[in-house]
């Protein structure tokens, strides 16, 4: 019985933090969770991924078969990004990637290169408009690393992120916190591959019991 009541009551904090977060209440998970518990006078918190599936119910209950469409028109976008950086070894990331992406998401794309201003340059030279770039620093194993963000607002009116590491950075795969695998993400030709084969197709790790 007391593992049920739990059980309930993680459901209750994970829907509560996936409300915070898609309304935009909340940015990260962790202060969703710690603001849900709260809210409802409780102190179980649930893992990242109940959250996660917890916020794709309300983005579908919300959003509907438009969401579905706007999935493939961001993936779409992402591999005409891409395309243009073709010689970084792109990556697409986050939701797009995973399938999960909603109306309040952007497009993640990592790249690579010795030099991010000409990263910067390209994207402006090619028609991309550019709304932000600046360099941001995070620590990772216990050491400091440096990646370029350039912002981009598209014709669609979807955001994008281009995030360009040092080319060495390239094969250093972090482990995603909220389902706990590697982030590989899609190069080019994996997402062209994907849209030919299976536009909505979830890149999500099943459950381990």
């Amino acid at each position: 019985m007391r593992e049920t009541r739990s059980g309930d009551v993680r459901g209750r904090v994970a829907r509560e933090a996936a409300e915070l977060l898609y309304t935009g209440q909340e940015k990260e998970y962790r202060q969703a969770k710690v603001r849900a518990a709260r809210i409802l006078g409780v102190r179980f918190l649930p893992s990242n991924r109940e959250v996660a599936e917890e916020l794709d119910r309300i983005a579908d209950e919300e959003e509907g078969p438009a969401r579905r469409e706007r999935l493939v028109e961001m993936r779409r976008e992402a591999l005409g990004i891409m395309e243009v950086l073709r010689d970084l070894h792109p990556r697409l990331e986050g939701s797009v990637w995973r399938g999960t992406a909603h109306q309040n998401s952007d497009i993640d794309i990592a790249a690579f290169s010795p030099s991010p201003e000409d990263v910067l340059t390209l994207l402006q030279e090619r028609g991309f408009r550019v709304t932000k770039a600046e360099w941001c620093s995070v620590t990772k194993g216990g050491r400091a690393v440096a990646s370029f963000h350039i912002h981009l607002a598209l014709p669609s009116g979807h955001e994008a992120e281009v995030v360009v590491s040092r080319p060495e950075e390239r094969d250093v795969l972090r482990r995603c916190g909220i389902y706990g695998d590697l982030i590989t993400g899609l190069d080019c030709s994996q997402l062209r591959r994907v849209l030919e084969e299976n536009p909505l197709q979830r890149l999500v790790p099943k459950k381990t019991s």
